[in-house]
């Protein structure tokens, strides 16, 4: 078999998606498959080794401005080849916002593949898997089911798309388009022959919510490289150290856990947060919001946000911690960073939604609390500084439970046999 798997770009984002599917491209290359990943959009962003293609489809400002300008539709050759430029596309994702209120129009017009105003970057696609024949073809999410007919057409793939939190944008969209995103998404759908989730919760979330047939959505879970991450807890004199590794924004929920932080604090308890994940320019009033308000409580030096870190870096970082926990205020569909701090030795504490049920159950190396209950967050942490046992148990369950689980050999061993059975059939 030979399996194109295209990942989406986030531009100067860490995006748990682009990651998973370096990771799973690089997992299978090691396995000796014949696997290539294509980014689409923007180079990738991940902290380990980008395994993927120099040349970029579906470049984002080709994409936009064929969209918005219908003479590029037409533009030279050497013009288009100029804007896929990867140090190009890195730079504009520094400063682009992508923020589902303005993307409506754009988004229903990549989604409706061949009939949209991005034909000619479908066609420049196709041209670039031809030479490599792929017999699977796998899309990063469903944004892109709508090119699924027409790669069909021109290639004759088994068409997979991955589920990878389509819903939390798409349903941001205000209508007409999102109405009109949804209608386009049932209808690409049908061309596809097998959807991917990476979590239990997810498969059966978006099977319902996109209306996918549950018999074509499969489970293939999340995986990390555990022999990199090291158990080497911090001393236990000093401050308890509570740690948030994801995005910093409003929908991670950096200010609930400010809000169990001050709590703690006013208790007299010995805490500090240090927080790490990538800033976007339509989030720093955001960050900028939460610091002066722990400032103004006398809290300035309880609160530390070291940026975005590195692999060395994080890997430091989740050392550096006794307990880590992002409370996201909607379900989470994948939640990689907590198997990075499990796989580390950290104990989490999670809401009990999403993801995040499925993961602690199965690995045992964290606490869960009702995201309901506006005191429950505090009593986790609460209860996890208080008793030395609890976190030790949590933070040695942790580790076994992500390599018997969650590890990348796993993630790679499961996805090609859902390739390689459906080949068989």
């Amino acid at each position: 078999m030979r399996v194109a798997y295209l990942v989406a770009g986030a531009g100067a984002m860490y995006c748990g998606s682009c990651m998973r599917d370096n990771r799973l491209a690089a997992a299978l290359l090691k396995q000796g498959r014949n696997v290539v990943a294509i980014p689409l959009y923007t180079p990738i962003r991940t902290d380990e080794f980008d395994v993927s293609r120099p040349t970029i489809y579906y470049g984002g400002l080709n994409v936009y401005l064929q969209h918005k300008l219908p003479l590029f539709r037409h533009a030279p050759q050497f013009l288009n080849r100029w804007l896929d430029r990867p140090g190009l596309l890195r730079a504009i994702g520094r400063v682009a916002q992508t923020r589902p209120q303005t993307l409506g129009p754009l988004t229903v017009s990549v989604l409706q593949g061949a009939d949209g105003a991005q034909r000619r970057e479908l066609d420049r696609l196709i041209d670039g898997l031809r030479p490599f024949s792929p017999t699977i073809l796998h899309l990063p999410n469903l944004m892109f089911v709508g090119i699924a007919k027409a790669l069909k057409a021109a290639l004759n793939p088994s068409i997979f798309c991955s589920l990878a939190g389509e819903d939390i944008f798409l349903d941001a969209l205000p209508d007409p388009h999102r109405r009109d995103a949804f209608d386009l998404v049932r209808a690409g759908a049908a061309d596809v022959d097998a959807f991917v989730a990476p979590t239990r919760y997810y498969a059966a979330y978006a099977a319902k919510h996109f209306h996918l047939s549950p018999q074509r959505v499969h489970y293939v879970p999340l995986g990390v490289n555990a022999d990199e991450f090291k158990a080497e807890p911090p001393s236990p004199h000093g401050p308890f150290i509570i740690g948030y590794l994801a995005r910093v924004c409003s929908e991670k929920g950096l200010e609930v856990l400010c809000g169990a932080l001050r709590t703690l604090r006013r208790a007299g308890r010995n805490c500090r947060l240090r927080a790490a994940g990538y800033l976007g320019p339509a989030d720093r009033p955001y960050l900028a919001a939460i610091r002066k308000g722990l400032v103004r409580d006398g809290l300035g030096d309880a609160f530390e946000y070291v940026g975005t870190v590195s692999r060395a870096e994080k890997l430091a970082f989740l050392n550096s911690l006794h307990a880590l926990s992002v409370p996201t205020i909607y379900p989470e569909t994948k939640g990689l960073y907590v198997l990075e701090a499990l796989a580390s030795g950290v104990p989490v504490v999670q809401p009990r939604h999403g993801s995040f049920t499925e993961i602690i159950d199965a690995t045992g190396g964290g606490l869960l609390y009702d995201p309901k209950d506006g005191t429950a967050l505090t009593a986790a942490l609460a209860q996890l500084m208080d008793d030395p046992r609890l976190r030790d148990r949590l933070a040695v369950a942790g580790p076994p439970g992500v390599r018997q689980n969650y590890t990348e050999s796993i993630m790679a061993e499961r996805t090609w046999s859902l390739y390689r059975n459906h080949a068989a059939r």
